[in-house]
């Protein structure tokens, strides 16, 4: 039994999530010109995710959120592609099963909303991450997809849903 919750974002998370993105892109070498860290939607998760075919979730461990991930369209992609954005944990949401539980989530997810296939940009270093894409069928790509602007990451992977 997992003693932790995943659920939607709400807008009270907003600060939250802020922090956990905040904290963990650094401690990958992840804080630089071209990665998420930069994008305007880290302050308001909740609204930039309420858009159509968009979800994001908070994982929450006695009452506090400790880490989020979600899905949306991929910019600059072909419709039937979205991508897994924004997945971070904080060291407390790391090897208690958050991780799979989260990315099977955002999974469904995106088959409900009409996804064909899901893509993910990451970074050399973020090994622990790249073991658990790889343990949910995503493969590696050579080139990146779509036009997110995170041009700093160097490893992309794909998965059909």
């Amino acid at each position: 039994m997992t003693d932790f919750l995943i659920r939607p974002i709400e807008a009270c998370d907003n600060p939250a999530v802020a922090n956990i993105i905040r904290t963990v892109m650094p401690e990958f070498g992840a804080d630089g010109p071209g990665f998420a860290i930069h994008d305007a939607e880290v302050d308001g998760m909740h609204e930039a995710y309420a858009r159509p075919r968009s979800a994001y979730f908070v994982v929450e461990r006695h009452g506090v959120v400790i880490g989020g991930g979600g899905i949306a369209p991929l910019e600059g992609g072909d419709a039937g592609v979205c991508e897994l954005r924004k997945m971070y944990f904080l060291p407390e949401a790391r090897g208690i099963g958050a991780g799979s539980a989260m990315m099977l989530r955002c999974l469904d997810t995106a088959r409900t909303h009409g996804f064909q296939r899901c893509y993910l940009e990451t970074l050399s270093g973020m090994d622990a991450a790249q073991s658990l894409y790889r343990r949910h069928g995503f493969t590696r790509l050579d080139a990146p997809m779509g036009g997110t602007g995170h041009f700093s990451c160097d490893k992309f992977f794909i998965r059909e849903l």
